[in-house]
């Protein structure tokens, strides 16, 4: 069974997560103000470029829950980006 309050202590305790974790509540907030995300919409908010500290606009896109959440991963679990 999982132990949510030792994986909060362990992993999303640490600062640069606390960080982490704000800057992408942040975005959201950004996209919402824009009028492109709705509160309950069931949208994800995407940074293009896999940094959740990068909150620029351009950087920012509106995606379904299971096209955010199913992008290949490589070996060090960063997101897969394909370049054309």
């Amino acid at each position: 069974m999982r132990n949510y309050g030792s994986e909060y202590k362990r992993y999303q305790k640490q600062g640069t997560q606390k960080k982490n974790r704000a800057s992408r509540n942040a975005a959201r907030n950004i996209l919402l103000k824009q009028g492109k995300v709705k509160k309950g919409d069931g949208k994800d908010v995407s940074h293009r470029n896999g940094n959740p500290r990068d909150n620029r606009t351009s950087n920012l896109a509106v995606k379904s829950k299971t096209a955010n959440r199913s992008f290949r991963r490589t070996r060090n679990a960063k997101k897969l980006i394909r370049r054309s």
